[in-house]
């Protein structure tokens, strides 16, 4: 990227403000919980109608800059915010996501007489002021700071419930993910040791690709410091350092929703690209026999996540070890160096998140309603939560890459990926691990609509969810089939932003 191709504009760090401002207004409003939840809804709205404005700035090839401190304070590192549409992509999923589980949340923790509700809200906010923050950092310093205040703020939000099981939970978790932040800081110091930058460049940092063709710096450094940042990427939760996220299940579905959808677990995975496309690049990822090691890794994950997910009752456990799956398609993506490969795994982060969220969504309001958390104990949910089990169901056929779901899309554009590549054994692992998606998702649509209930009468009242709840959950159903009708039918709702965004992200990559 060239500096005529870069914009200063104040306007994400603007965006960033949003949910650190609202965060504030929430402690003081504590007292008034329907001010209180307005400030988060308001911050919202407010920091996705600023994150879309920059749509147009990026879809013309333009860099939206925004630098807090002059490169002196940090020896030539700039902190703050380059808005590319790669990052673009994140952010604008997560801000339109947070909204969405803002309303599910007035209705979820109201609906349980919910306690700590301000922390809450508060935690809640600073996790996507962390969220946004990754999605548009300018270099891996300033994605390191907002990396750890995610990890601090959604600590929190596992313990919420407050018993023994859920501390324990909050301790794993932090026990991994602070561990994963001290392998991340040594390879950026790496990096930046060998390079002088830790700035994001289409293609790879061009002093790791010349060093490395000029024998400066050895292969086995290289390979060494791709390592470290998978290390320090542990919120992708690829196996074996995954089981911190089933074990985080014990939070609130909202919270459960965050973690899977719009904020943790997504920084990972986004992470991870940003590394294999803007750090390394293709070109040396493949010189060094990286993409390989990694789509390994990636389809490793994604046969044994699913097996450990077939053998889950309980509903939000076996989302949980789904996530981990999934999460592995994108690495996968990633990994097979390819531009359809790659095209594949930046789509898969947003439709991830829109079907993961419905699932999740799904959960909390079964059990909400019926108090039921596993999957056994559903028989007959789909007859009297007709809405929700419906929105479940687009959810999983996306999951498992059945239309009329989006996930059809980035799936079909991995498995090209593959082909493209000439790595026909990939091709049969996503084929294998979309069949496992269909081995434990469909039983639980069966239970839901087919089975009666055990010891209850068959004929029950239809009872949904409160709207509050029903609403947010029927509107992710809703955009996970638009994106696939949109792509499909070629109507150009969606695709002239959100699909130009990715081929933009793909001219600086390829």
């Amino acid at each position: 990227m060239t500096e005529g191709l870069i914009v200063s504009s104040y306007i994400p760090l603007l965006a960033i403000l949003c949910p650190a401002t609202a965060s504030i207004l929430i402690l003081l409003s504590s007292k008034r919980p329907n001010v209180r939840e307005s400030w988060t809804i308001i911050a919202g709205i407010l920091q996705f109608s600023l994150i879309a404005s920059m749509i147009p700035t990026v879809l013309d090839k333009k860099v939206v800059q925004c630098l807090l401190f002059p490169q002196t304070m940090f020896g030539g590192i700039a902190f703050g915010f380059k808005v590319d549409a790669f990052g673009l992509i994140f952010a604008l999923t997560a801000s339109f996501l947070w909204i969405l589980v803002s309303f599910y949340s007035i209705g979820y923790m109201r609906s349980l007489k919910e306690h700590a509700q301000t922390r809450y809200y508060f935690c809640f906010a600073i996790a996507i002021f962390g969220a946004i923050g990754v999605a548009l950092s300018a270099n891996l310093l300033s994605m390191f700071v907002f990396f750890e205040i995610l990890t601090v703020s959604t600590y929190p939000l596992v313990i919420h419930e407050q018993s023994e099981e859920a501390i324990r939970a909050g301790h794993k978790y932090f026990a991994y993910l602070l561990t994963a932040g001290v392998f991340l800081l040594f390879a950026i110091m790496m990096t930046y040791y060998l390079t002088g930058t830790t700035d994001f460049t289409g293609g790879g940092i061009k002093a790791l690709r010349t060093g490395f063709e000029t024998g400066d710096l050895a292969s086995l450094t290289l390979i060494i410091l791709f390592f470290c940042f998978l290390l320090g990427f542990m919120k992708a939760a690829w196996m074996p350092f995954h089981s911190w996220l089933p074990t985080a299940m014990i939070a609130p579905t909202p919270v459960s929703a965050l973690l899977h959808a719009v904020a943790v677990v997504k920084a990972g995975v986004f992470g991870i690209v940003r590394i294999v496309c803007y750090i390394y690049g293709v070109d040396l990822m493949t010189s060094l026999g990286l993409g390989i090691v990694l789509a390994c890794i990636a389809g490793f994950t994604m046969i044994v996540a699913n097996l450990f997910a077939i053998a889950q009752d309980n509903l939000k456990r076996r989302l949980a070890y789904s996530t981990i799956n999934q999460l592995s398609y994108i690495i996968l993506g990633a990994a097979l160096l390819t531009s359809n490969g790659i095209r594949g795994a930046m789509i898969h982060i947003p439709f991830h998140g829109f079907m993961k969220i419905t699932l999740f969504l799904c959960a909390g309001a079964i059990m909400v309603v019926t108090g039921k958390k596993n999957i056994s104990e559903m028989g007959g949910v789909g007859k009297t939560m007709p809405v929700t089990m419906l929105a479940f169901s687009i959810g999983a056929l996306g999951m498992c890459g059945i239309p009329p779901a989006c996930g059809f899309i980035s799936k079909w554009f991995l498995c090209l990926g593959t082909l493209q590549a000439h790595e026909i054994v990939f091709l049969f692992v996503l084929l294998i691990a979309s069949l496992l998606d269909v081995v434990y998702f469909f039983p639980i649509i069966h239970t839901a609509f087919f089975k009666q209930p055990e010891g209850e009468a068959k004929e029950k009242e239809v009872k949904e969810a409160p709207l509050f709840m029903l609403i947010p959950l029927s509107i992710t159903a809703i955009f996970s089939v638009l994106f696939l009708l949109d792509f499909i039918l070629g109507l150009n709702v969606i695709s002239m932003y959100f699909y130009r965004l990715v081929e933009v992200a793909l001219e600086n990559v390829i």
